[in-house]
């Protein structure tokens, strides 16, 4: 279920998420809601930084913690999986009326991106999965997920989403007996999310 408040850490050093999720994988605060989350979300200036109620930040500290420990955790296998995909979210597309020139296609169900707008992020990210080899699918929702899977047989993948859908997909990989990596939203909404090209360039890099 998507999260009930709006984030914006797209202006948000990346070095503050790895330093952060760091510290609270090695202690375990990800985990411990309490008092000792608190004084991590103290330490790190959380409620200032995010703009965020306390209690909301914890909760997106929570997942984006659990999705870094899992990437960890998941990639060694990943990188020896040889057929992959890539799912982008749709509300990351630059337009969301007729200007977009991505084509639905209801029996994927996905978007295939009609490349439009260079400056759009799922241009691009759709452009550097092709490039590495990956199927590439722009969906409306996670519910999609299940039976592409189903349908193309890939041993891994790759989603980007809100950190408690990724959480979700990561934990239906998991029953399937699949592998995957994650790329958090930056920003989320209905429209105009953002995510870091960069991070998903080294999510994808195999070395």
């Amino acid at each position: 279920m998507p999260y009930k408040f709006s984030f914006d850490l797209s202006r948000i050093s990346k070095a503050f998420f790895r330093e952060l999720a760091s510290v609270a994988a090695e202690k375990g605060l990800h985990r411990k809601l309490g008092g000792q989350a608190r004084h991590l979300a103290d330490r790190f200036r959380i409620h200032e930084i995010t703009g965020l109620e306390v209690s909301d930040a914890l909760m997106l500290v929570e997942d984006l913690v659990d999705i870094y420990v899992r990437n960890i955790s998941e990639r060694q296998r990943f990188c020896k999986t040889s057929r992959r995909a890539l799912f982008l979210p749709h509300c990351s597309r630059k337009y969301m009326d007729k200007r977009c020139q991505a084509r639905f296609n209801a029996e994927i169900p996905s978007y295939s991106c009609g490349h439009c707008s260079e400056d759009c992020l799922v241009n691009q990210a759709t452009k550097l999965g092709e490039k590495k080899g990956y199927d590439v699918f722009v969906l409306a929702g996670g519910s999609c997920i299940p039976k592409i899977l189903k349908k193309r047989g890939y041993e891994g993948a790759i989603g980007v989403a809100c950190s408690d859908e990724l959480k979700m997909a990561g934990d239906y990989l998991e029953r399937l007996g699949l592998t995957g990596q994650a790329v958090p939203l930056t920003k989320n909404g209905c429209a105009n999310t953002k995510f870091s090209l960069n991070t998903l360039r080294k999510v994808m890099s195999l070395s």
